[in-house]
Parts: C-alpha cells; structure tokens; sequence
C-alpha cells in the first residue's frame, strides 16, 4: 500500500511537472511609468497567472525614459516580445514597420462600439486597430477655486461652458495682480522638452486653426505649421512667458500646490495629488475657447508584436485586463480616464456628474489625436525643439520654418511612407 501511493505522489508530480511545462509563455513589457501603474500591472500578471494553468504572463518592465529607445532596438534585431506597451501616438510608426499584428479579428463589434472612440482611433493604422488602451488622457486647466472667487470668475461646469478667449486673457491679468501669486499659470515647463510639449500645447495650434501636419494627406506641414494660424498661436504662446503669466524656468513641480499659481495646463495624473493638497478648492476647468476647442489625448496602449509565436494567448490576456473592473483598477491608481464606456459608468470620478467628467466630455467632442502617421516621431521632435527655442525668445516664423522643413525632410527621406 505505502509503495502504490509512492507511485500515486511520483506520478502526480510529474503530472504536475508536466503541467508546467506545458504552459504557454507570453513575454510582456511594459513601460516602468509610476509606482501605482507598475502595482496594478505586476498585480493582473500574477493574478492572471493564478487562475488558469494553460498562460504563463512573463512581465520586463523596462525604463520609461529610454522605453522607445530599447523597443526600436529589439524591433531592428527581431526580438520583441509578444505583448508590448506602446505610447499611443507611436504606434501608427511601428504599425507601418510591420512589428504589429492586428487586434481586429479578436474584437466583437460590442467591444469596438465600448471603447471612446479616442482610444480607437489612437490604435487605427491603414483601417486596422492595432492598439488598445486601459486607460486615456485628459488634458485641461486645474484651478484653485480660492483664487478664482478673489477676482470674480465663474467656474465654467461643462465643455460647452468653458471660457471664452477673451475671458480666459482678462482672468489672467487679474490673477497676476493678486499679491499671492507670482505666475498664475503654470504649464508645467519643468517636464521638460520632449513628449509633454507636443501633448500638452499642439492643442493650443489647433484651437488658433493650425496643425502639426497637413491631414489630409499627412505628407507636409508646410502652410500648417508655419502658417498665419501657427504664427499668431506661436505668438501668443510666447507672449504668455514674455509677459510673466507663466514661468519659463519653474524651480520644480509644486507651484499650483504652494499657492504661487491659481490655474495649472496639465494632464489627469495630477488629481490625486492635487486634491490631497486643495481638498475642496481644487476645480476642473474645461479648455478654453480660443478660436475653437481642442484638447489633448492618447495614453499607453497595449498590442501584439507580429514576433508572437502565440497571439491567441496574448489577446487572452489583454482580453482579462481590458475587462470594465480591471480597467476600473487601473484608473483608480492613476486616475486616468477609463478607456470603454461601461467602465465610465462604474467610475465615481468619471461617471456623469463625477468631479472629472469633463474630461470624457472632451475626448467626445474636441480631443484631437496627435498625428496618426509613421512621421510622428520626427514630428514630435521638431515641434518640441521648435516650441523650447521660442519659449526662449527665439523668432517664431524661424523656428517654425525649421521645424516644418526636418518634418517633411523625413516624409520625402522615407517617400511618403507607403503602406506596403
């Protein structure tokens, strides 16, 4: 008897053994971002893991800083990974590149139909979707209620609300005139060049009627970007540091926070820091109207690399943390925007009347993707170097002029960019 069920425990270990072995893996990486996401990331993977035998989720997380840097380079050598995490704007690049595999045969018409459309088309290349999100951005003013009922304005409570041009000028002088405040908006300058400025302030080109390409074919920015309308948003941008509303060299991230500034041009990821310092005095303002409204969008997005011997197993994954708790999850750490509808809906922040509904309210009505074109990270770049010269005094139409010619110096380099 003792020897039969030696046998059984040999036998059942090697079952066992087998059984592990026999796991698909999937290798993951994703972008270290802040401590929260990479909490929730690490916590799906090991939950996912628990509970089914058939996946195994082998998670990398890899610097955000030089995150694009090192996917570049594994996509050259053909070593990416099955499942990668790709800032929305890029993915239309490495779509083009033919690192990713379509995400449509594995979505219902349901599915689509949930997501904002933001998020679908941050993630459509050439007619397929190639990426989807857990979360999306918002981007508008946060303001300190205290300082606005000091000088008389309104808190506008909607989209359609929002200040008008003129409006948002005049509340500028009047803040800058209170004895408390040194700059009254702070665009968070202190990011530093790069991603931030093309996200945070190509709005402010589109709502002056200009863009960072001409969209209709996406093969030039010349006319677009050093136009009349892209002249006159570059003036005024420029004008707001020449003048003292905004500070070109802000000693950190804590201006709006210590008081010094009564509105901050920033993303949703500073709420919860924000409401722990304001409490009840912190406010949501929509963009303003300038000569029209526009807002920024776009977030990591997750897709499949066409190196994934195992795409099926892949989309399972992305199947359990695309579900409306998980992204709920997800949001609740970072306080981004919940990527579908049905996940809105369980969001008391998010959800009608909740604190930051405005943001769903703008990417339904005027959010504007940055380009979808494999161009974007030439576009980017030159925007962003063209935007850091004239904060610092440079000549506009100069710099604009600069910026255009590197834009369609790479579209012509690479002829167009043809969709092979």
């Amino acid at each position: 008897m003792k020897r039969f069920m030696v046998f059984l425990v040999i036998a059942l270990l090697l079952v066992l053994s087998v059984s592990a072995l026999g796991k698909t893996q999937v290798k993951l990486w994703f972008h270290s971002g802040r401590g929260s996401e990479r909490d929730v990331i690490n916590d799906q993977v090991k939950r996912f893991n628990a509970m089914q035998d058939e996946i195994e989720i082998i998670a990398i997380q890899l610097p955000e800083g030089s995150y694009n840097d090192q996917v570049q380079a594994a996509a050259l050598a053909n070593g990416l990974p099955d499942i990668l995490d790709l800032d929305g704007p890029y993915v239309s690049n490495y779509a083009w590149a033919g690192y990713l595999a379509p995400l449509d045969t594995f979505m219902s018409s349901e599915l689509k139909n949930d997501f904002l459309p933001s998020i679908i088309s941050q993630g459509l290349y050439s007619g397929k979707i190639y990426a989807l999100g857990t979360f999306d951005s918002g981007l508008a003013i946060w303001a300190n209620k205290k300082y606005l009922e000091k000088i008389g304005a309104r808190i506008p409570k909607s989209v359609d609300d929002a200040w008008t041009f003129e409006e948002f000028m005049s509340i500028l002088r009047k803040l800058k005139e209170l004895p408390e405040i040194k700059f009254p908006l702070d665009m968070k300058i202190n990011y530093g060049v790069g991603e931030w400025y093309t996200y945070g302030f190509s709005p402010i080109f589109q709502a002056f009627g200009a863009d960072l390409i001409n969209r209709s074919d996406y093969m030039s920015a010349d006319g677009v970007l050093n136009g009349p309308e892209a002249l006159a948003a570059a003036a005024w941008f420029q004008a707001l540091f020449a003048q003292g509303f905004v500070n070109p060299n802000p000693p950190g991230d804590n201006e709006f926070i210590e008081g010094k500034s009564a509105l901050s041009w920033v993303g949703h990821w500073v709420y919860n820091q924000y409401k722990d310092a304001l409490g009840d005095d912190l406010v949501l303002i929509p963009m303003p109207k300038f000569f029209k409204q526009a807002t920024g969008m776009g977030s990591w997005a997750w897709s499949i690399t066409t190196n994934s011997k195992h795409p099926e197993a892949a989309w399972k994954f992305l199947e359990f943390i695309l579900k409306p708790e998980e992204i709920i999850k997800m949001t609740n750490a970072n306080g981004a925007v919940p990527s579908r509808k049905s996940a809105i809906a369980l969001s008391p922040l998010y959800g009608e009347g909740g604190p930051l509904n405005i943001f769903v309210q703008q990417l339904e009505s005027i959010a504007v993707p940055r380009p979808v074109t494999p161009a974007y990270p030439t576009i980017t770049a030159a925007f962003a170097k063209a935007l850091d010269n004239i904060i610092n005094g440079s000549d506009i139409r100069k710099e604009l002029d600069r910026a255009v010619k590197e834009i369609n110096d790479d579209i012509e380099y690479n002829e167009g960019y043809p969709v092979y």
